[in-house]
């Protein structure tokens, strides 16, 4: 299956966590995205600015639930939005 995760950071060293994350589900990245970094209208977890990222994904339904699992655990990621395409 097709994926979209669009996710805010405020650190950019956590990229490499969530690339191998995505790859020990043997999920794929076929297409990666950088917004930018912006500013927030408030506060995500006391931080006031964030860089943006939107990635498609190729991961099997059963990994997915993990996939969220992580995520969710995850302090560094502020927000994250995973869309099924």
């Amino acid at each position: 299956m097709t994926y979209e995760l669009t996710f805010l950071l405020n650190q950019e060293e956590e990229l490499i966590k969530i690339k191998e994350l995505i790859t020990s589900l043997k999920g794929k990245i076929s297409k990666e995205e950088k917004w930018g970094e912006k500013s927030l209208y408030f506060p995500i977890k006391k931080t006031r600015l964030a860089v943006f990222y939107n990635w498609l994904l190729e991961l099997d339904e059963k990994k997915m639930k993990e996939l969220r699992k992580k995520l969710d655990f995850n302090e560094k990621i502020l927000r994250y939005l995973l869309l099924k395409i």
